[in-house]
């Protein structure tokens, strides 16, 4: 089997812990310059906006020398640039590093923080903030926590290790364990299984259970529940098998409890405001354990934080 050839460094620095955008010019295609097919690759960044960064010499190749806006199209060539940042609401809450050293960083992410750029989260972001504050550029997320889940994040520190530590949540490898918080049902029988078919198509918010082959295995336990006024909330241990984009959620929804605070599940909420970081998802990365594939430590983690429906409900509820 032919090894792809890995592309060459960056030219760029990193601005504000954000890595500079790369670009490889496809194998075939009708345009005669460089500048036509990243104005029609970037068409959504608005008219005139890649002409300014050619006029800029904004950018480069691989030598680091801005490319000239007649440059003829080279299929295979790479390009990088830096694109401007969004206008973000910081996160007003910090990461909390759980365990540093030469190989890893694990960090307790708060909710509202997404783990890496990604659409209109740029530079907050947990990979741009950690490498900020802890000054290390080669930082990488292992894997990804939805934005709105807090919890435990394993980043790498060294390139060449990267793989390593990836291939383990690829793999399957690493024990995850979260913890929730939804309304309480004596009728349903716990703990248990959860076994379904999850699928999460391109531009629709929300993820859905349809007939076929399971391909996310969520196991289910009611760790404690008390009343609520005419209600009564539940705290949850949910591990999964898998990794299906929001299995979670999607499997304690198809239970009749849906994690409190959910924006898509059972029902799509109106977006929140920028910086509405009033009631939170209910769901937190709790754990995790693996065997260190670099050392052969094994680790096991913990996540200190404390869900605020469970600690003090009528709060949450309100907002405060």
């Amino acid at each position: 089997m032919r090894r792809r050839t890995p592309p060459p460094p960056a030219p760029l620095p990193q601005r504000h812990g954000v890595d500079p955008v790369r670009v490889r010019l496809p194998a075939a295609g009708a345009w005669a310059t460089v500048r036509e097919h990243l104005v029609e690759r970037l068409s959504g960044a608005g008219a005139g906006v890649v002409d300014g960064m050619f006029e800029a010499g904004l950018v480069v190749g691989a030598d680091g020398r801005p490319v000239a806006a007649d440059a003829p199209y080279e299929p295979g060539l790479f390009v990088w640039f830096h694109r401007e940042l969004p206008d973000e609401v910081r996160v007003p809450f910090p990461l909390e590093v759980v365990h540093r050293d030469e190989h890893i960083v694990v960090v307790d992410k708060p909710h509202f923080l997404a783990t890496t750029p990604r659409g209109s989260h740029v530079a907050e972001t947990a990979l741009a903030r950690l490498r900020r504050e802890l000054g290390v550029e080669t930082l990488t997320a292992a894997h990804r926590l939805d934005r709105l889940t807090a919890g435990l994040v394993l980043f790498t520190v060294r390139p060449e290790e990267r793989g390593a530590y990836q291939t383990l949540f690829r793999d399957r490898r690493v024990r995850k364990e979260y913890e929730a918080v939804a309304p309480y049902d004596p009728s349903l029988a716990l703990p248990r299984t959860v076994r379904s078919r999850i699928v999460k198509e391109r531009g629709v918010l929300t993820a859905r259970e349809v007939a076929g082959e399971p391909n996310a295995v969520t196991h289910v336990e009611l760790i404690d529940h008390r009343p609520w006024r005419e209600a009564a909330l539940g705290r949850y241990r949910l591990v999964p098998a898998t990794g299906q984009t929001h299995q979670l959620r999607v499997h304690m929804n198809a239970l009749g409890v849906p994690i409190l605070g959910d924006p898509l599940y059972p029902d799509v909420a109106a977006p929140a405001p920028a910086g509405d970081f009033r009631r939170p998802l209910q769901l937190l990365a709790r754990a995790l354990e693996f065997t260190d594939p670099v050392t052969g430590r094994e680790h096991r983690f913990r996540s200190e934080r404390a869900l605020d429906a469970w600690a003090a409900y009528d709060r949450w509820a309100a907002g405060r």
